[in-house]
């Protein structure tokens, strides 16, 4: 009770908290004489029913008692005051709740000047656990007035609504995730779309780039390759706003950008910079490569395959920009996705240029084939040329082509015109002849072929009087090739020219062919002059002369037919060894492309299969005619032919059918012979074969061996087979058997009686060149209706032993050291590039050259170069002769040589010389693994 100033009793003083809870307890036992207000018995009345209504309130309420806010509150607000509560009771507002002081002054300020405030969804920074904690509030304060009507303190009802706010803002998260989901799945939607569309890599990275660009609107966005020695950057095109320079066509040093930000880069991180003037990675020293491109802000992501870097995706802007994280992701997805579209672009792109080399090469095959058919057949030279020329200009190209013999005159300048194509003679009518200038001369003197990309800037060209350059009225001639046409005599019988009027039309390739082409011409003008001569022999010498005539034609004959034999095998070596370069390129490249990109797409797998079956079997066609040049490297070995045959007979039995039946004579005490027993299994398998499909109908192949002798009568009737001991290997079918005209062209390349897509016409070639280059001879006997015997005569072999030590079986893919240095030298760029490649992904540390002279200028600046992997055929120094003087200067090098035939220049008469290793093209990657191991760690 109150104790009034008459001493007469008063009501509980403390009644006003009845019905306070927890705080009103609290609030009775306070000491309040250490406050502002004093003890709780001198309150004034509105003070008192101010706080019994707070007390009785369901609702957080809290009252600030005075200037200072003395805190009086209910139950419902100790909740909100968390841990700060029983502390808060009594104290300041400004003390109890330090963190949001400012916010308070300005609420006691306003309210107690008689004035409201309201907030709704207030973000406050609250401690109330003693960790900052983000809470929202609706709060509503008013003043509270003493008995005079002044405000006196500040009631505030606070409601937390963090949960609600909290809850709205996931939700409205949520929907922008959504949506950014759907935007960034309808984009990568539109762009696979886009890029589906196209097959060329450059068209595939810049309709990427601007596509990305516009969707997350930057100034520029592009697509950069990264060089091999991950140096520079290169751009072909890029999409631009227009508001910066585009970088297309430029070749920038990575290191211009600053080392931490490569490094960033070729570890596979994502680079992103808001303002490259305050990013620490950018760095002021490179701050002139950013301005260069008027950069501040970009993205770039790095595209690392095989540990290396190998291109980048970027965004740029030229002011400071803050990039959102999806904004980050988006761009990832998009250059992981142009990465792979624009591989298999390279991919589609790289078969179809495979495809129509092939078909190209196949078709120059047949025209070659077709020529040399027909000049060998032909005994009128002027028909003869005529063919040749003909040839000439379908096989290069060439608008026009002609054929001038070398008739000179008094003066020494004069040739005639012999054949034409593609031009009538009477564009000649109005010139002279070709003279001895600096442009024909060379040709007539028998000094190499003249091949210029424009002949009207030339340097040789235009020196002449009357015309000093092309005559008014001439052929329009721009580019320019010349062939000389020579004897085996090294006489010049002329020249071959041909002419286009566009520049750069003709190439090596087109030399090479034209080569091969004039050696048969020559051959078939020699053969058709010395046919001339023969005929017009005087008839008076009457039988002497007839008999002797017959001899004559019958040596002729044998002469023309070896000599024409010699000349494809020639023209066929070097066709097959163009062949084998782009083969080596075409598989090696299908191999690794399939091990990087094709397994992650399956529709490139089936081309990289599709175009690898194809590779190989165009491999098998080079084989042959590499066989039947006398150009394949053998590995001839003491061989015991009755020991061969008999291992033969099971495969022998499969090959031959059921309807076929098999006998194998094999004779005692036989002679053993040097050979390379894989080719002789091959020519055996050959005739087999050949000798069933003779016998649809089933019979008996009988296969026998012998020792044989050749005396020197026999040798005098047979060109180049010299007299002595054989080992004779026969094969005698009861098959359908051959007229004579089959037999004279039955070795002949590409001749066939099967029907069309039954044979090659290579296979009887193969065995006659690989016996030939054996020194040996093969002889056919036949007649139509009896069947057939082949006889196949190898030199006997004295006093060798055959080597059957068991071939290792090589490792699977064996791989090289970091430290093993390779050094590649091959003239040919795709070649030479898809060496490097190969060598590269087995591990190998590869330096590379275009010829002899870098070669021994890179083994000068590296001699920890461990082995030398040289091509043998190359211009000015050819690779043998590069590893003489390589080996004379550095002892301890290894060297590997590869060629897809070897003009002798390390084959000696088809046999590798001793200690020489060679790889042959085509070679895959498991020969190559394999092959580099065997001399690394011989």
């Amino acid at each position: 009770m109150f104790v009034s100033s008459d001493g007469a009793g008063e009501r509980d003083p403390f009644s006003f908290l009845v019905g306070g809870g927890e705080l009103g307890r609290r609030m009775r036992d306070f000491p309040w004489t250490q406050t502002a207000l004093g003890p709780m018995s001198a309150w004034h009345q509105s003070l008192k029913t101010a706080t019994s209504l707070l007390l009785r309130s369901p609702v957080p309420m809290v009252m600030l008692w005075g200037k200072d806010g003395v805190m009086i509150y209910n139950d419902a607000y100790s909740v909100i005051a968390g841990g700060r509560h029983p502390q808060l009771l009594g104290s300041k507002v400004r003390e109890g709740w330090s963190e949001v002081a400012a916010f308070n002054d300005r609420v006691m300020k306003v309210c107690l000047a008689g004035g409201t405030l309201a907030f709704k969804d207030q973000e406050l920074t609250l401690y109330r656990s003693g960790q900052a904690e983000q809470v929202w509030m609706n709060l509503d304060y008013s003043p509270v007035l003493d008995e005079s009507g002044t405000p006196a303190g500040v009631l505030a009802i606070v409601v937390e609504t963090t949960q609600r706010v909290c809850a709205e803002a996931a939700l409205r998260e949520s929907e922008a995730r959504t949506k950014a989901v759907l935007a960034r799945q309808h984009f990568l939607l539109k762009l696979s779309d886009a890029m589906r569309k196209l097959s060329d890599p450059v068209e595939v990275t810049c309709a990427a780039a601007e596509l990305l660009g516009r969707q997350l609107a930057v100034a520029r966005a592009g697509y950069g390759s990264i060089d091999g020695a991950q140096e520079t950057v290169t751009v072909a095109r890029d999409w631009t706003t227009g508001d910066v320079p585009s970088l297309a066509g430029e070749a920038r040093l990575l290191d211009g950008f600053g080392p931490a930000v490569i490094a960033e880069l070729k570890h596979g991180r994502t680079l992103v910079i808001e303002d490259f003037r305050t990013d620490d990675r950018a760095g002021e020293a490179y701050a002139g490569t950013w301005e260069s491109i008027a950069t501040r802000a970009l993205i770039v992501v790095p595209l690392v395959r095989d540990h290396a870097l190998r291109a980048i995706f970027y965004l740029h802007e030229p002011e400071p920009r803050i990039w959102k994280k999806h904004e980050v992701e988006l761009a990832q997805e998009t250059a992981e996705r142009t990465w792979d579209a624009a591989e298999r672009a390279r991919v589609e792109a790289w078969l179809r240029e495979s495809r129509d080399q092939l078909a190209m090469e196949s078709q120059a095959l047949e025209i070659i084939n077709a020529t040399g058919a027909q000049i060998a057949a032909e005994l009128g030279v002027e028909k003869l040329v005529q063919h040749v020329v003909d040839a000439g200009v379908e096989l290069t190209g060439a608008r026009f082509g002609a054929f001038f013999y070398n008739v000179v005159d008094e003066q020494g300048g004069r040739y005639m015109l012999y054949a034409l194509c593609g031009a009538e003679r009477s564009a000649f009518e109005n010139f002279g002849m070709p003279r001895a200038t600096a442009v024909f001369a060379p040709t007539f003197l028998g000094q190499g072929v003249i091949r210029s990309d424009d002949i009207l800037a030339d340097e040789r060209y235009g020196h002449n009087r009357p015309h000093k350059g092309m005559p008014q009225g001439h052929l329009p001639v721009r580019s320019y090739l010349a062939v000389p046409v020579a004897s085996r005599s090294g006489e010049v019988i002329g020249g071959l020219f041909f002419g286009h009027e566009q520049p750069g039309v003709f190439s090596a390739r087109s030399e090479r062919v034209m080569i091969g082409l004039a050696a048969q011409a020559a051959v078939a003008i020699d053969n058709a002059r010395l046919f001339d001569a023969v005929q017009h022999a005087n008839a008076d010498l009457e039988e002497r002369v007839r008999v002797r005539t017959f001899e004559l034609e019958q040596a002729h004959e044998r002469l023309r037919q070896a000599q024409k034999m010699e000349a494809v095998g020639q023209l066929t070596g070097g066709i097959a060894h163009d062949f084998n370069n782009m083969l080596a390129v075409v598989i090696g490249s299908l191999e690794l492309l399939r091990r990087r990109v094709a397994a992650a797409d399956p529709r490139a797998q089936r081309y990289a299969t599709a175009a690898m079956d194809a590779a190989r079997r165009a491999a098998l066609l080079t084989q042959r005619l590499l066989a039947f040049s006398r150009q394949q490297p053998l590995r001839p070995e003491p061989i015991d032919a009755n020991k061969l045959v008999a291992g033969m007979s099971d495969l022998l039995r499969r090959a031959l059918g059921a309807d076929v039946q098999l006998e194998t004579v094999l004779a005692g005490g036989l002679w053993r012979t040097s050979a390379d027993p894989n080719q002789l299994e091959n020519a055996i398998l050959n005739l087999a074969v050949n000798a069933r499909d003779a016998m649809p109908d089933g019979g008996r192949l009988t296969i026998e061996t012998q020792n044989a002798h050749l005396d020197e009568r026999y040798a005098a009737n047979h060109l180049g087979v010299p007299s002595g001991q054989y080992v004779l290997v026969a094969l005698t079918d009861t098959g359908s058997g051959m007229g004579e005209e089959v037999i004279a062209k039955a070795f002949d390349p590409f001749f066939t009686t099967k029907e069309v897509g039954k044979g090659t016409g290579l296979g009887l070639s193969q065995v006659y060149g690989f016996v030939k280059q054996s020194g040996g001879h093969v002889k056919i006997y036949s007649e139509v209706g009896q069947g057939t015997t082949v006889k196949v005569y190898l030199p006997r072999a004295v006093g060798l032993q055959a080597d059957e030590q068991q071939a290792d079986v090589a490792a699977d893919l064996p791989r090289g050291e970091s430290q093993e240095v390779v050094l590649v030298v091959e003239d040919e760029p795709a070649v030479r590039q898809f060496s490097v490649d190969a060598l590269t992904e087995l591990g190998y540390c590869v330096l590379e050259a275009d010829g002899a002279a870098a070669a021994l200028r890179q083994l000068e600046a590296h001699p920890e170069v461990a082995l030398m992997f040289t091509d043998v055929v190359m211009p000015e120094v050819n690779g043998a002769k590069l590893a003489e003087e390589a080996r004379r200067r550095w002892p301890g090098l290894k060297v590997l040589f590869t060629t897809g035939y070897t003009r002798n220049a390390v084959v000696h008469n088809g046999v590798l010389d001793a200690g020489v290793e060679m790889i042959g093209k085509p070679f895959t990657l498991e020969e190559l693994a394999a092959k580099m191991r065997e001399m690394l760690d011989g």
